[in-house]
C-alpha cells in the first residue's frame, strides 16, 4: 500500500511541477502540503474556498489545524484520488 501511495505523491507532484505552489517534502502520508505565498495575500481559510468556488478544487486549510489559528498560507491537498481527478485538478492548479 505504501508503494501504491508514493506513485500517487509522486504524480501528483510531477503534474504540480509547472504550478506557482511552492510542495513540500511529504513522506508516510498521502496529503501533499503547498504553500501559496507566491500567489495571494488571503487567510488560508478564505483562499480554499475560492479555490473551490472559482477552480472546482478542494484543499484543506492548515491553519484550521492550529491551535492558536496561525495561518502560514499553507495548503493541504489529498492525492488519495483516482488518476482522472488528480489530472484535472493539477491541470486547473497549473492554471492559477
Amino acid at each position: 500500500l505504501g508503494q501504491f501511495y508514493q506513485q500517487k505523491r509522486d504524480d501528483f507532484r510531477l503534474k504540480m511541477k509547472n504550478s506557482r505552489f511552492e510542495l513540500l517534502p511529504c513522506e508516510g502520508t498521502y496529503f501533499q502540503l503547498a504553500s501559496y505565498a507566491a500567489i495571494s495575500d488571503e487567510n488560508d481559510v478564505d483562499y480554499a474556498k475560492r479555490l473551490v468556488l472559482e477552480h472546482g478544487v478542494a484543499t484543506i486549510p492548515l491553519s484550521v489545524f492550529n491551535a492558536n489559528g496561525e495561518d502560514r498560507k499553507m495548503l493541504r491537498f489529498c492525492f488519495a484520488k483516482d488518476e482522472l481527478t488528480i489530472i484535472q485538478a493539477t491541470e486547473k492548479l497549473c492554471m492559477i
